[in-house]
């Protein structure tokens, strides 16, 4: 229990952190013979904070609970 709530103190910690991530795909627009014209289309991720705070209060609280035990 001590092993997964230290993980989720740190993955809340990185989601609290971090509240958006970017990414980009290679997006394929015409192909004329061997000439291709492609465009980076960005796709966005977002999430508020405050869900990293809760993982980071289940994590806290595996880690109390192992140690009651």
């Amino acid at each position: 229990m001590k092993i997964a709530g230290s993980i989720l103190l740190i993955i809340g910690f990185a989601l609290a952190a971090v509240s958006s991530f970017t990414y980009f795909s290679q997006e394929q627009i015409l192909k004329v013979g061997t000439v291709e014209l492609t465009h980076n289309q960005p796709h966005y991720l977002s999430w508020s904070p405050f869900i990293g705070l809760a993982v980071m209060v289940v994590g806290g609280f595996l880690i109390l609970q192992s140690r009651k035990k």
